[in-house]
């Protein structure tokens, strides 16, 4: 187990790029791999997540080729959806969207398919996906109650559409719904509490497959091939996130971040970061699939704000590192409604807090998430990762604001959604120094 250790900085100066948008880079591959023809996919991210997917479905019989440029450029062949049995159990590794998203395209699927991941993400729960997929007609089994992996699934060729009401904001329990609304005859349709992230909808919008969006429902008929285009990539927003945070708390740092997507869904964390006092101008350069752009941040110092209600869905990634934001703010942030962080690659409520206060923070926990009195002079601390990437990177940022050296233990888990963080994080840190 590889450990990471960082020292604080000063203020700094810097342009950046990061890594293609892991969610879409996910969708990207699948829905080429259902297009009538060949997509060439450029901004891939070539993480443990998104190489998991891309396994998977060249064991599904998928042609796909690299074109170099470090496994960021890809070619898909369109298969319509007409998979090969792989003959043995697919690894999904570490990758919940692989295996949720996997699960709406097998729905329809004739053939048993298997699905395995790893230690963690064997503790998570598939029913989310499994209960409206077999109201569809998929039959897929699970461990107990909450269908822990492996998981198994056998499809049928023809699913019943359904309108299903969804318990939870969940973009990819709406994605799964709507990828094996492909394969049902007529409308099927999925609403939830609040508007959870549009990827899949805007990537069926590019490659005109028909849906439709009226409140908080999202329908889509049955019967539809994906049409064969290439798709661009653009920055991931929940990268670009630590090093927001990083400059927005520094006062006198300067950061501006290229190419980075700007989807609306997606970008709660800008707002936040506003009303907690940051200086930030993002600007719209393109938009196809996605809206792209660029991000420039002036340190400022934060204060403290709420975050809770339906904004949660559109930064529940980020809320790791916006509570070391509030940490670095003067004040209390509360930060509700985001009880699913109990079940993602750790429980990110219990293990944040934990984390703050080995660093002297002072936090009260909620079954819901905690509140965080911010303002004190953080102290270097060794923090367990416990595999979950986004604790890591979160508190990776938090080291370069502590007084001594943090260590962070299990730093390898950064690759599953973002290949050198660790060495934009020493570049940094050398340029302070």
């Amino acid at each position: 187990m590889a450990d990471l250790r960082v020292k604080k900085v000063k203020d700094f100066s810097a342009e950046l790029t990061v890594p293609g948008d892991k969610s879409i880079s996910h969708r990207a591959l699948l829905l080429a791999a259902l297009s009538n023809g060949p997509c060439e996919i450029t901004g891939f991210l070539a993480s443990e997540d998104c190489l998991a997917m891309m396994n998977a479905l060249t064991a599904l019989g998928v042609e796909i080729e690299s074109l170099g440029s470090g496994g960021t450029h890809l070619r898909v062949q369109g298969c319509r959806g007409e998979f090969q049995d792989p003959g043995r159990p697919i690894d999904c590794g570490n990758s919940a969207t692989t295996m949720r998203l996997l699960c709406g395209v097998l729905a329809s699927n004739p053939c048993e398919v298997t699905l395995t991941g790893d230690e963690s993400l064997s503790k998570r729960p598939m029913n989310r996906v499994a209960i409206p997929l077999e109201r569809m007609g998929a039959r897929i089994k699970g461990h107990g109650d909450r269908c822990t992996p492996p998981i198994r699934i056998l499809g049928r060729e023809k699913l019943k559409a359904i309108h299903y009401e969804s318990p939870v904001s969940s973009a990819q329990v709406k994605s799964a719904v709507l990828l094996a609304g492909l394969a049902a005859e007529g409308r099927t349709s999925l609403s939830e509490p609040q508007p959870s992230r549009d990827h899949t909808e805007r990537m069926l919008n590019y490659l005109l497959v028909k849906n439709l969006r009226e409140g908080d429902t999202v329908s889509i008929w049955g019967g539809q091939t994906p049409e064969s285009r290439d798709i661009r990539i653009p920055g991931d927003l929940s990268s670009a996130a630590f090093w927001i945070v990083a400059a927005a708390a520094r006062k006198g740092a300067r950061l501006m971040i290229h190419q980075v997507g700007l989807n609306p869904t997606r970008n709660g964390i800008l707002g936040v970061m506003i009303r907690m006092g940051a200086k930030i101008i993002e600007r719209i350069d393109t938009s196809g699939c996605e809206p792209m752009g660029s991000i420039e941040v002036v340190g400022n110092g934060l204060t403290a704000t709420e975050i809770g209600g339906a904004e949660i869905a559109t930064l529940i990634d980020e809320i790791p590192i916006l509570a070391v934001a509030a940490a670095l703010a003067e004040g209390r942030t509360v930060i509700k409604d985001a009880q699913s962080l109990r079940v993602k690659e750790s429980d990110r409520i219990s293990t944040v807090a934990e984390n703050l206060r080995r660093m002297g923070v002072t936090v009260d926990e909620f079954a819901d998430g905690m509140e965080i009195t911010g303002g004190s002079t953080l102290k270097g601390a060794e923090i367990p990762s416990l595999g979950d990437d986004r604790i890591a990177m979160a508190f990776a940022i938090a080291g370069l604001f502590a007084e001594g050296e943090t260590v962070i233990k299990g730093i390898e888990c950064v690759e599953s959604s973002y290949p050198g963080f660790v060495r934009e994080l020493d570049q940094l840190q050398a340029m302070s120094r």
